[in-house]
């Protein structure tokens, strides 16, 4: 009996392995062959997603699938998170965090400022608010998916809110590497910390540094932007805990009510992922440097499998119906935060050139 109830899960995270397979293969027939790049600079996750909806609206799936579904959106999208800890190296940030992270720490205190006047002047709901917002300021769609859960945002406020953030810093993404460019004059510290600031997705900054790095001959540019975003994914462990308490706590009326009682434990997984890989690289890149390499690479690996596979996952649960019926509202948020986080971010920049430098 006990196997019988764990057995009911497999069709469903087969399915959903299955859109992830297909999103890499278009992935990479959009990215490398038709665009030319050794890198697709489009997101798996969001193609993967894309197919999720189309599937799950023009082709009913079956109950049998259902739970499945769930359980690769529960667990399958923590395990992925805990394991995207590993590609985290905090202690080289060292170099120039002194400058990014304030910087970091405005703009998201900025977003959320700005998006805390818009929920009242919009009357948009609070969950989608808050997904929008941890997707603009810390690491898109990842943000989104490892917040919602902890919110209690539902299906349809999930895929509206990546299909926000993966708009939005589309634009950016093609934009920005060409008007930093401009505004910055060419200058490799700031231009890098711009993008790897004001983009959304880890992606999407690299890919906006690889043009960057091909239109003005800059790879460090390139190397400053992908370090900046990962300085902004380490927010995570702080914003998702910070979301849980802001929206939990007007929502139950128990006197013995806590942080304790909403706190997402797989983000100390996703710390001791993070302490692994700097105590490994310490004790392993000299002796067997290729070895802990390898291993890596194979956890980075299944993080993006399993990341890909929970946005399949909602993808395939996604009412296109429902989400046609927010409005417009939630993309003006979307589009206010990202303009927020650009602004801000020059701001700061100018502050910084003027006073310390």
């Amino acid at each position: 009996m006990f196997f019988k109830n764990h057995l009911v899960v497999i069709p469903g995270i087969i399915l959903a392995f299955v859109l992830y397979t297909l999103s890499q293969g278009f992935n990479n027939i959009i990215g490398i062959e038709l665009l030319g790049y050794s890198k697709s600079p489009i997101s798996t996750a969001m193609i993967a997603i894309l197919l999720g909806m189309f599937f799950g609206n023009f082709f009913k799936v079956r109950d049998g699938f259902q739970k499945g579904l769930d359980f690769t959106r529960e667990y399958i999208l923590k395990m992925g998170i805990i394991c995207l800890g590993i590609q985290l190296k905090p202690f080289e940030f060292l170099d120039f965090g002194k400058i990014a992270i304030p910087l970091i720490i405005i703009c998201i205190i900025s977003v959320l400022i700005v998006i805390k006047l818009l929920i009242k002047k919009l009357k948009i709901p609070t969950r989608m608010a808050y997904l929008i917002s941890i997707g603009s300021t810390v690491c898109g769609t990842t943000a989104i998916m490892a917040t919602a859960p902890v919110i209690k945002a539902n299906k349809n406020e999930i895929s509206y809110a990546i299909a926000n953030i993966t708009l939005f810093g589309i634009i950016s993404m093609l934009i920005y590497p060409y008007f930093a460019n401009m505004y910055f004059n060419g200058e490799p510290l700031f231009v890098g910390l711009f993008l790897g600031t004001s983009i959304h997705e880890t992606s999407q900054v690299a890919a906006a540094g690889l043009i960057y790095e091909q239109q003005f001959n800059s790879p460090e540019t390139l190397n400053i932007a992908t370090v900046t975003k990962l300085i902004r994914n380490t927010f995570l462990v702080i914003m998702i805990p910070l979301f849980a308490f802001l929206y939990n706590r007007g929502q139950t009326k128990e006197k013995n009510y806590s942080i304790l009682s909403i706190f997402p434990y797989f983000v100390l997984g996703f710390v001791g992922m993070i302490i692994l890989r700097n105590i490994g690289d310490q004790i392993f890149l000299n002796s067997s440097g290729e070895n802990w390499i390898n291993t890596i690479d194979i956890i980075k690996l299944f993080s993006k499998i399993f990341l890909t596979m929970a946005m399949a996952a909602v993808g395939l649960s996604t009412n296109l119906k429902e989400i046609k019926s927010m409005g417009y509202k939630p993309f003006v948020v979307g589009f206010l935060a990202m303009a927020t986080v650009g602004v801000i971010c020059i701001l700061t920049i100018e502050v910084y050139t003027r006073f310390f430098v």
